[in-house]
């Protein structure tokens, strides 16, 4: 701030000197009479009068009359004495503008600029959740006020996400009407909350958000997840495909959002039997890269030595958690790898569950559990089936063995917050 005034000052300096610059320059005074000025005019005046005169754009008489009166005050002018008078610089003048101006330029820069943009900006405190509950309680209460505010709606109906109250959001979402109807991204997370509020069921409101976002942006990222969401949890394993092969277009391939994005792809194609095609694991969202055997990596095993054996079961507490029908996964990663080496699917009602993981349940060619030396295994129990980790989801601790080991005990015992 002091380093601004500084630079302030110097610049009024600067112009005061270049204002004053004809009168501080002066080496001298110069005297010069009153009488002596007043001749020099009439001097010119007669001058004028005569070239006029000439140019015939005054008339004799004009001339003659204006003559005689300017004799008569020349002879007027001289007939008293005049003391010498001396052309001073202004210096009461220049002591008025050193002043004012200064001032002048300070009293407008604290009307109209921003001096509090001077000061050091003080770290803004982090706004809590009783904030934000704070807050959101003021606009609910505004906008019962307020019924046609259908934009203040969708502002609340956000605010509750946030926090997490999501029947409440829903309920501000149906509040917004039609100030929803351009706005796929508002329309996705519509669908989103109507399909949680729904336990995961897409059927009905839900879909019927996703494909009307979908047909204002048919490219927006989130109506795309949901579609796909959607048609996995129907067992539309196709077309979650073919809509996530869509998607992974958007995503950056070295993102979480990415290999959990291909993982589900890959998990569509284990679901319909089949491993996805080399040109989609090697799409923009693919997975960590694994190196090949040509490109020099360990000798790969066979046979119990190329496998990992072991028991999953469902802790006693948990057990009013899960569903029969619910999903039990058992996943084998390579250490730093996001991108399974094998998966075993299974329901709950067949725990406690004896696995063995192996070549065989190999999500990619390319990605291999005898490739390893060892291996992360977990298990996880999921309401939806995907391959993407979810709130709620039913977890176990992760194992790191080696490749070849045999009675694993998986206990799942965690719920994912």
């Amino acid at each position: 701030m002091i380093g601004f005034w500084v630079a302030g000052a110097l610049a009024v300096l600067l112009v005061l000197a270049l204002l004053f610059r004809p009168f501080l320059l002066k080496s001298q005074d110069v005297n010069v009479s009153r009488r002596q000025l007043n001749a020099a005019i009439y001097r010119d005046q007669l001058t004028r009068l005569e070239r006029d005169r000439a140019e015939n754009t005054l008339a004799d008489a004009d001339y003659e009359q204006a003559r005689a009166e300017l004799q008569r005050r020349v002879i007027d002018d001289t007939a008293e004495a005049d003391a010498n008078s001396t052309l001073q610089a202004p210096r009461k003048t220049m002591l008025a503008v050193g002043l004012v101006l200064p001032i002048a330029a300070v009293a407008l820069y604290v009307l109209l600029g921003s001096p509090a943009a001077l000061q050091p900006q003080v770290p803004q405190q982090a706004v809590t959740a009783q904030d934000m509950d704070r807050l959101t309680e003021g606009l609910a209460k505004k906008l019962e006020k307020e019924p046609d505010n259908l934009q203040g709606w969708a502002m609340l109906a956000r605010s509750y996400k946030m926090l997490g109250r999501n029947m409440e959001a829903e309920m501000a979402f149906v509040r917004a009407g039609s100030f929803l109807d351009n706005d796929a991204q508002l329309l996705a997370i519509y669908a989103d909350l109507a399909a949680t509020n729904a336990n995961g069921n897409f059927a009905g409101k839900p879909a019927q958000l996703i494909e009307k976002a979908l047909k204002v942006d048919p490219e927006n990222a989130m109506a795309l997840w949901l579609a796909g969401t959607a048609a996995f949890r129907g067992n539309q394993f196709e077309t979650a495909i073919r809509i996530w092969e869509r998607l992974i277009q958007q995503v950056d391939p070295e993102s979480e959002d990415g290999r959990m994005l291909q993982g589900s792809i890959d998990a569509a194609y284990s679901a319909l039997g089949k491993t996805a095609p080399k040109a989609a694991l090697q799409g923009p969202a693919k997975g960590p890269r694994v190196t090949s055997p040509e490109a020099g990596s360990p000798p790969q095993k066979t046979g119990a030595q190329a496998s990992v054996r072991g028991r999953v079961e469902l802790d006693a507490s948990l057990k009013g958690k899960a569903g029969p029908n619910d999903t039990v996964m058992v996943i084998a990663r390579a250490p730093g790898s996001r991108m399974p080496v094998a998966v075993v699917r299974a329901n709950v009602s067949e725990l406690p569950l004896t696995f063995t993981l192996d070549d065989s349940l190999a999500m990619s060619p390319q990605a291999r559990i005898s490739m390893s030396e060892q291996v992360e295994v977990e298990a996880r129990v999921s309401k939806s089936g995907m391959a993407q980790p979810e709130s709620g989801d039913l977890i176990s601790a992760v194992q790191t063995v080696k490749l070849g080991a045999s009675g694993v005990k998986i206990q799942v015992n965690k719920v994912r917050p």
